[in-house]
């Protein structure tokens, strides 16, 4: 009798295949995660850089407000601080800088957590005559 190859009529995946597929997935499931991680990071620091921003030209915004010789804007009470539980708010004055009559004020901002970026505004106010 002669023998006769006989062909498989329900061909299907062998275990090699299905193997390297899912090596594949794995590997850009993976790639997905490592993005995904790197994105929430980016997050978070927008946030904060985000938030500092904010709280400093709100602080800006108040010293400008005050007037010319209120004691927030007196050079000898350097460095003005305010802290809360997340962020420290300090302002350092120097009278007569640029100009006479003028006053040269840095506003820093730094958060709690150590990865927070520092901020720094510099503005000039100056006296009304």
């Amino acid at each position: 009798m002669e023998k006769m190859i006989q062909k498989n009529k329900n061909p299907g995946f062998t275990l090699i295949e299905v193997l390297i597929a899912m090596a594949i997935f794995a590997i850009g499931f993976l790639a997905l995660a490592t993005i995904q991680i790197k994105s929430i990071s980016q997050n978070a620091t927008a946030r904060m850089y985000s938030d500092a921003t904010t709280m400093a030209v709100e602080a800006v915004e108040r010293l400008m407000a005050l007037p010319y010789d209120h004691p927030d804007l007196n050079q000898s009470g350097n460095p003005h601080i305010i802290e809360d539980r997340v962020h420290k708010i300090e302002w350092n004055v120097q009278n007569n800088k640029p100009v006479a009559a003028a006053k040269t004020i840095v506003v820093s901002v730094s958060g709690a957590n150590p990865h927070a970026i520092p901020l720094n505004i510099r503005f000039i106010k100056g006296q009304r005559f």
